[in-house]
């Protein structure tokens, strides 16, 4: 049921995801700003987690976090349809929406990520993360498409974005379901004892038959080394910190999708109304791929993450070319690597990181990726509206770095396993 929750509020986000590049030029964003807002938007859904993976751990509050991460997600995405009513202060008032919506996401993502990972333990974790991911893209296909049938009857953008208030609606009301019917995913987890705010209890007195458990608490490390230790990764093995580092250069040059719909756009290679269907489209190839590399990764392990860097140093000289056909198959390559990466880094830190550091890990790993986003996503902007061949020369050097860096971990990892 989490995957419907997943589903619903995917199709929120992801919906408005696909307008971004269009309404913020609607709105007057030059590239740069396109590139600095959707940048930022993912560092913020990214760095932020540095704060609420810790504090997952350091509190329990998994559950809370969760619900509190998506309704931020679900209140702030339809007041964007608000923006082209207020004047000069749209852009501003857009770009503010978009921050704290992607805020949510840092809220809820580590605490959700470290429930999943026990729940996924029992079907195996690539399969548990892929499946998850594939749900994720079903809304993530079908919230644009509903968008762009909305702007296409309409002719306006903010109906399409106000209309995601309905699938917010149905996802709170199954979060706040599941969270009555399984408030400790944990049971499905045989390894790992149950993320709890309760002391955690003693096992059995050793050598006494049958002797009560004694109920002592028991600290936590998260807790004992404090939020700031938490914050930077005490404790966490080297070859997470390595693996963080390739991630975030994949993260940081992949271009965000508000820079190729505004290239779409401005560029007159499509209508606005056909913009979301197109993100739609990259969003199933995303969801099929995600299925597809969760099943191959409890195969062959995390050599498959070796593909990632090509297909991102592939997208710019594609998705951001002078013709439609062209730039749809870059989209497509967009989707893909999307999809690759996101599922299975999830279940690769959750096998290099121990249970009771899951959301801290998941948290500093975003926030790693989030510095490079940032960087990413305002170079991209920089450099589209200079020189696209540029553009395509900086993602493919950094890509070639993100691949060598990942190859050194994954045969670190390997080599620390007894």
């Amino acid at each position: 049921m989490f995957g419907l929750v997943s589903l619903a509020a995917d199709m929120v986000y992801e919906g408005a995801r696909s307008l971004y590049g269009p309404l913020l030029a609607a709105l007057g964003a030059s590239s740069v700003v396109v590139g600095a807002v959707t940048g930022a938007g993912e560092a913020m859904a990214l760095v932020l987690r540095l704060v609420f993976g810790p504090m997952a751990d350091r509190t329990g509050r998994y559950w809370g976090l969760t619900i509190v991460g998506y309704a931020l997600t679900i209140v702030c995405v339809p007041l964007l349809a608000v923006t082209p009513f207020v004047g000069g202060a749209g852009l501003a008032l857009a770009a503010a929406l978009i921050l704290l919506e992607r805020s949510g996401k840092a809220v809820r993502s580590p605490s959700k990520s470290a429930l999943l990972a026990h729940v996924a333990r029992s079907v195996g974790r690539g399969r548990g993360f892929g499946i998850h991911k594939a749900m994720d893209q079903t809304g993530a296909f079908a919230g644009p498409l509903l968008v762009a049938a909305i702007v296409s009857a309409t002719g306006a953008m903010w109906t399409g974005l106000a209309a995601l208030a309905i699938p917010g609606v149905v996802a709170m009301v199954l979060l706040l379901a599941i969270r009555a019917r399984v408030p400790d995913p944990s049971v499905y987890d045989g390894s790992a004892a149950a993320p709890s705010t309760s002391p955690t209890e003693a096992p059995p007195m050793p050598g006494v038959a049958g002797a009560p458990a004694m109920t002592a608490p028991v600290e936590d490390p998260a807790r004992a080394r404090g939020w700031l230790a938490g914050a930077l990764g005490a404790g966490l093995p080297r070859e997470f910190f390595l693996f963080a580092c390739a991630a975030s250069l994949t993260t940081g040059g992949l271009v965000t999708f508000g820079l190729i719909g505004y290239h779409l756009s401005v560029g007159g290679l499509a209508p606005v109304a056909q913009v979301p269907v197109i993100y739609s489209g990259a969003m199933l190839t995303e969801a099929l791929a995600a299925l597809g590399v969760g099943w191959l990764y409890d195969r062959v392990g995390p050599s498959v993450l070796y593909a990632v860097p090509v297909l991102v140093a592939a997208v710019p000289p594609l998705a951001l070319s002078g013709g439609l056909a062209t730039a749809l198959v870059g989209i497509a390559v967009w989707g893909l690597a999307f999809g690759l990466q996101d599922s299975t880094i999830k279940a690769y830190v959750a096998d290099i990181v121990e249970a009771p550091r899951r959301a801290t890990a998941y948290g500093v790993f975003a926030g790693i990726q989030g510095v490079a986003a940032i960087l990413g996503g305002v170079a991209a902007g920089w450099l589209y509206a200079r020189s696209v061949p540029a553009l395509t020369l900086g993602v493919g050097l950094v890509q070639a770095a993100a691949l060598t860096l990942m190859v050194l971990a994954v045969r670190r990892a390997r080599r620390s396993v007894p």
